[in-house]
């Protein structure tokens, strides 16, 4: 597949967005689903550095109409830019920041029974999502706690929407680890069952992230929190390589030549004198370094980047704002052109698996540090 590559007309930076690709993932994922189950794409981590407010907006126009993101903050963001439907905070939020929560029409999430009884104290209704701790080991109420559960339906206060666990070992299947991810479903349904039985009506309840969407789909739930595979991959080649006909890259990252020049044998280049020449070649200094999140150690030949179609491997140390490569055998390498970290140019591709592989790494890592810096546009 040839791609043409559309100059963001000004930016030292960018990221591009792919219409089609997020919402082919959106509906590949959904597919796999029972009928009934909803998307609740995790646009935390500024939609996993794709930009939350563009990724939201985009799929509230595919039909979406729930999220999560990990504080109030990222809520209130959403919500001021116009994103409607229910919001989830999925980690803590501090009881100084509760009226954010009714201010913004945003649901957080219970963490255990003393932090209920503090959203209880804020005095007026807030909406929630009961978190259950089947294993994972960091929010939520323990699974094997029944009665501390029921305590937390019995408070008032609080208008009960969901009740979810975070499967914990469900990117891996071997023997051990699908027992595993089975036991915290059932003891997850054992939950539900007992609030049931104590008369409360039983809310939404959601326990399928990326990997669960994949490898588990069969233990359902009312909505699946999408996080990775959303926008195109998994944690790791090995775990992308069996969905690539399924899932597509929605990020292109992208960065502007600063200058083309001569570097001659013998002579060094960069901090430290790290690289240094041992014949006469062309070099390019690329706009974007570490502090755009690119990781610093893809230096000294690790990563490479695109340019005109070819690779052009990284020299010497990358920079806080800048990075260099060796394009000698790019002879079209000109000030003003455009350098390719993520994305395909020409016949050629370089992927946030492959980032991630080299810098020791998962995706969600790469992606998620992108820096606010790089501007953000929405591709057709």
């Amino acid at each position: 597949m040839n791609t043409q590559i559309t100059d963001s007309g000004h930016a030292r930076a960018w990221i591009e967005i792919s219409r089609g690709a997020l919402a082919a993932n959106a509906a590949f994922l959904k597919s796999r689903l029972p009928e009934h189950c909803r998307l609740m794409p995790a646009v935390k981590a500024e939609a996993y550095g794709h930009g939350a407010v563009p990724v939201a907006r985009e799929l509230s126009k595919a039909g979406v109409d729930a999220f999560c993101v990990a504080c109030v903050q990222e809520g209130v963001a959403l919500r001021e830019a116009g994103i409607e439907g229910e919001i989830l905070v999925l980690g803590y939020t501090h009881p100084e920041e509760f009226y954010l929560l009714e201010k913004y029409r945003i649901s957080q999430t219970v963490v255990d029974r003393e932090y209920a009884r503090l959203l209880s104290g804020y005095g007026r209704k807030l909406h929630v999502h009961v978190g259950i701790d089947t294993g994972m080991r960091r929010l939520g109420e323990r699974s094997d706690e029944i009665s501390g559960i029921i305590d937390i339906f019995r408070t008032e206060n609080l208008v009960f929407d969901g009740i979810f666990t975070h499967l914990s070992a469900d990117d891996r299947l071997t023997a051990a680890d699908i027992e595993f991810t089975l036991r915290q479903a059932r003891e997850f349904d054992t939950v539900v069952s007992a609030i049931a039985d104590s008369g409360f009506p039983v809310p939404k309840r959601h326990l399928l992230a990326s990997y669960g969407v994949v490898n588990y789909p069969q233990l359902g739930g009312d909505y699946a929190r999408i996080g990775i595979a959303l926008y195109g991959m998994l944690g790791t080649t090995e775990d992308t390589e069996p969905w690539k006909a399924f899932l597509t890259p929605v990020m292109s990252l992208r960065a502007r030549i600063a200058t083309v020049r001569e570097l001659y044998a013998g002579e060094s280049a960069g901090y430290g004198n790290d690289f240094t020449a041992d014949k006469n070649m062309r070099i390019a200094t690329v706009t974007i370094g570490y502090a755009d999140g690119y990781p610093r150690s893809l230096s000294n030949g690790a990563g490479r980047m695109l340019i005109n179609g070819r690779y052009a491997p990284i020299i010497g140390r990358i920079c806080m704002d800048q990075t260099s490569v060796d394009v000698t055998d790019i002879p079209d390498a000109r000030q003003g052109g455009i350098a390719t970290l993520i994305g395909r140019d020409g016949e050629n591709e370089i992927t946030a698996c492959e980032l991630a592989d080299k810098a020791g790494t998962i995706t969600n890592e790469i992606l998620s540090r992108m820096g606010t810096r790089i501007e953000r546009f929405v591709t057709e």
